[in-house]
């Protein structure tokens, strides 16, 4: 099959679609445009509604992941800024008026439409004699997106909306479904989808390299059990990627999160972006300056610094170094002089050890800013891995969305949870992911360690560490360095502008 460039061949294709999403229920006929206009008897065209689906995964707005992921106790909301209810979600004080809110609803909603009308073209592709197995497959891979979507959706918000159709319309007749409905509804569709889905690594995929193969089904089957505390069905799907042997745990951690990290071994799913090898001209990013420092004097001049309103927080820094931690605190905190000092006014961390600098270890300095005391490593490119000619912060880079180490955390937080396997132990599973990080292994392993292990090496990455923590019931944790946490504020608020047009939700917020 020819190979597609999903980067560029999409924003041509489905523009008309693509330029509709943010006024998406108020313009539904727009949703239309592309079906309308298409001739579904050119069979060699129905990968082009797929390539669309993916375009659309991974076009996301900078401020969707932070609101994810700033309620752990892992990270903090950097301050003194314009975005002072980012902070104050961070504290769970909720403003339902919040730009930031309607916009992830709005976003990943727009999203999911387009992922059903996708599927919708695949289906009248099939009618006029498209390969019909080739249809099962792209359908799979698009369900295993926007199983991720609707997952992500209902860790933030609890009770929302499973669209029934691609009509925008109807979501306005629609009821709201518990978060239980929801991560069933993932699990079904994935065991659906699962033997539909090429029994392959997402780098060994020729056509759409880096795309959905089954083990991404299986993850998001694992992960949505894993909310619903199905603790079997979490070890199963678990097993089956592990059994698979078409994984490995990038051996250097660090690089990881770096160029080295872009359709790694370890990934199962990645956001795909590209300088295509280029110093200028095309290129598809996230905006990574989101997480980057303020002030940096980076080893390669030239290359811009960040906003500064994603900081690692003291809690997790000194989890870390309770543990002797060294390879992933050293990956994923970058330390100002300021921040060192602030550890160190604490007189039982008065020592640290030589290695804690403000230099990173690929020789970028991290100078003193406003906002924060410390910066997200995992979403840092080093100033020497960015394409000469390129000079926005963290160009080039991917964002790893699941990966291996996850998986076998998970497996094994099931099996210490009452679950059975005979692929693997937990001691196993969690003994891999240590090694990977330099510490010794564990004997009878207990599930406090393995939430320890999570914490320590999923931190910064999509709110792990809070919807564990909420999923437990571990609320004392949340409540820190003058937070104060309790079960009434598990979720957001729906969005006043969704409330405002659609009913189920002005019936749930009243």
């Amino acid at each position: 099959m020819k190979h597609f460039n999903i980067y560029i061949v999409t924003l041509i294709i489905l523009a008309l679609i693509l330029n509709s999403c943010h006024d998406l229920l108020d313009e539904p006929a727009e949703n239309r445009t592309f079906t309308e206009e298409t001739d579904y008897t050119l069979s060699q065209n129905m990968i082009l509604p797929l390539i669309g689906a993916y375009s659309s995964f991974y076009n996301v707005g900078w401020e969707t992941f932070p609101l994810i992921s700033v309620r752990g106790d892992d990270v903090n909301a950097g301050g003194l800024g314009d975005q002072q209810d980012f902070m104050e979600t961070d504290y769970f004080r909720y403003n339902k008026d919040y730009w930031m809110y309607n916009s992830l609803w709005e976003g990943y909603y727009s999203k999911i439409f387009i992922h059903y009308s996708a599927i919708n073209q695949i289906e009248r592709y099939r009618e006029n004699g498209a390969n019909n197995n080739l249809a099962d497959q792209y359908i799979a891979e698009i369900k295993t997106l926007r199983a991720f979507l609707l997952f992500q959706v209902s860790r933030v918000w609890g009770d929302i909306l499973i669209p029934p159709d691609f009509d925008p319309t109807n979501l306005l007749q629609s009821e709201l479904s518990t978060k239980e409905e929801v991560m069933q509804f993932i699990s079904d569709e994935m065991s659906e989808s699962i033997p539909n889905l090429p029994d392959l690594h997402p780098n060994q995929r020729t056509d759409i390299p880096g795309g959905v193969t089954r083990y991404a089904a299986l993850a998001m089957k694992a992960l949505a059990n894993l909310e619903l505390k199905n603790y079997q069905e979490v070890a199963d799907a678990t097993s089956q990627i592990i059994q698979s042997g078409r994984f490995s745990l990038e051996p250097d951690f660090y690089e990881l999160f770096k160029t080295k990290g872009k359709l790694n071994q370890e990934n199962i799913l990645e956001y795909q972006y590209s300088d295509f090898g280029q110093g200028s001209g095309d290129r598809t990013s996230y905006l990574w300056d989101f997480f980057g420092p303020q002030e940096w004097s980076p080893k390669v001049t030239g290359i811009g610094g960040g906003w500064g309103f994603y900081e690692p927080s003291l809690k997790y820094i000194k989890f870390m170094l309770n543990r002797g931690e060294r390879i992933r605190l050293e990956t994923s905190v970058l330390f100002t002089n300021r921040g060192i000092q602030e550890i160190q006014s604490d007189p039982t961390y008065s020592n640290l050890p030589s290695w804690i600098s403000n230099t990173t270890p690929s020789g970028d300095v991290i100078n003193d800013y406003t906002r924060a005391l410390f910066a997200s490593g995992k979403h840092y490119m080093p100033s020497d891995q960015i394409i000469p000619g390129r000079t926005s912060y963290g160009s080039n880079k991917n964002m790893q969305l699941i990966r291996y180490a996850e998986i076998l955390l998970m497996h094994a937080e099931a099996l210490t949870s009452g679950a059975n396997s005979s692929v693997m132990t937990a001691d196993a599973a969690v003994n891999l992911v240590r090694n990977r990080a330099g510490l010794s292994s564990l004997s009878g392993v207990t599930h406090q360690q393995v939430m320890d292990e999570k914490f320590a090496e999923l931190a910064m990455e999509w709110g792990t560490r809070y919807y564990d923590m909420i999923r437990l019931e571990q609320y004392n944790e949340l409540s820190y360095d003058g937070r104060t946490f309790n079960p009434n504020l598990l979720y957001l608020p729906y969005p006043q502008n969704q409330v405002d047009l659609i009913p189920a939700l002005r019936e749930a917020a009243n």
